[in-house]
């Protein structure tokens, strides 16, 4: 059985391309060591990510993050078991504002008028 976990965070300063960029490689990379997929989405300095995976490499994960000091007003949404995963494809798919994608990112999602993606959208189905 897999576990999904969604939160809502504030980025204590604002987040550049680059600085965007280094966080999405870096998150790809150990998601993809623990067997987490997810989605991450940035708008107006506030981070919604949904994480899926094993049980105990999702616990690991959110007790790191709450220990990251790059954001702050952590809030966990939603967290339970999940049949499925709906990020399989993507060890960290991205929602932003589209000048956020300067680097091609793959997995990026563009966001509409009102900060929402198709992909971010998997994330708010319960």
């Amino acid at each position: 059985m897999l576990e999904r976990l969604v939160y809502r965070s504030r980025a204590v300063q604002t987040f550049s391309s680059l600085h965007l960029f280094e966080l999405l490689s870096q998150s790809r990379l150990k998601n993809q060591q623990q067997g987490i997929t997810g989605h991450l989405s940035y708008t107006d300095e506030t981070f919604v990510q949904c994480i899926e995976g094993p049980p105990a490499a999702i616990e690991a994960l959110w007790q790191s993050l709450l220990r990251d000091g790059r954001h702050h007003q952590i809030e966990c949404l939603q967290r339970g078991p999940q049949p499925n995963r709906r990020f399989a494809a993507w060890t960290m798919a991205f929602s932003s504002y589209a000048h956020f994608n300067a680097y091609n990112m793959p997995g990026f999602f563009p966001v509409d008028a009102q900060g929402r993606s198709e992909a971010a959208q998997l994330c708010s189905m319960a």
